[in-house]
């Protein structure tokens, strides 16, 4: 790791091999929210474009 300053803002430059190691690691770690199922995404998605309507 190499520390520099740009304009008082502290970076830090790393490997790219140890980059892509962290974004690895960091990418296994993200749980995605629930999945919907088809029935339970259309009933949102009607019930998100009503609500949307009523606000013009």
């Amino acid at each position: 790791m190499t520390p520099i300053t740009i304009e008082n803002k502290k970076y830090v430059l790393i490997p790219e091999e140890s980059y892509k190691a962290l974004q690895k690691s960091a990418a296994l770690k993200h749980h995605p929210e629930k999945t919907f199922s088809i029935a339970e995404a259309r009933a949102l998605s009607k019930k998100l474009i009503r609500k949307w309507s009523a606000e013009k």
